[in-house]
């Protein structure tokens, strides 16, 4: 069974606007970059592809390693979309779909060693941070306020087997300024 993880990034310079309270432009792109170069290390063993219409971001992720797969205008659901639909017509089997904000990430590809449809939920049980499915399953991804919710009804009316781990290295995201209070964000947020 061949295995990969997508990564869906977007431009580092207009990622987590929703922390220009917290933290000015130059700082949260700084951060949105750092988060993501944890995510695509704890993501191998397993190739990684990242999905972005970011010229910027593209050059990034060939420099880290990651294949790139340009999706440009389609939005996080369309990205996500076009990616799984890509690496299915190359001949990948399952695609491990988690977003580049995870800062505590340590390990991203195990969810492709199981079959069916692996759902990582943030830690507020709403959001999906990762989603591993099956490449040609058809999977309909709807990422948004109540993710959670919706990709797994969508593995049941796919049929697919459902499995979710609650994974504390997985389930935290940054999005708001309240999720900037971890610990292990202490030294990353002290960077200049």
């Amino acid at each position: 069974m061949r295995a990969a993880v997508l990564v869906p990034v977007k431009s580092f310079h207009h990622a987590k606007v929703r922390l220009a309270s917290a933290l000015d432009p130059a700082r949260r792109a700084a951060l949105a970059r750092e988060m993501a170069v944890g995510v695509l290390a704890a993501s191998r063993p397993l190739p990684v592809y990242v999905v972005c219409d970011d010229e910027e971001v593209a050059r990034w992720a060939s420099a880290e390693g990651a294949e790139v797969l340009w999706s440009p205008e389609r939005g996080l659901n369309g990205a996500v979309d076009d990616g799984v639909n890509a690496l299915a017509a190359a001949g990948i089997d399952r695609v491990v779909v988690a977003h580049a904000d995870l800062p505590l990430a340590i390990d991203v590809a195990w969810p492709a060693r199981h079959d069916g449809v692996t759902l990582v939920p943030d830690r507020h049980d709403d959001g999906t941070n990762v989603a591993c499915v099956p490449a040609n399953s058809g999977f309909r991804f709807a990422y948004g306020p109540g993710s959670f919710r919706r990709h797994g009804a969508e593995a049941r009316r796919l049929g697919l087997p459902l499995r979710v781990v609650r994974e504390p290295t997985l389930g935290w995201d940054v999005d708001l300024p309240a999720d900037l209070d971890h610990p292990g964000l202490a030294a990353t947020l002290a960077r200049p």
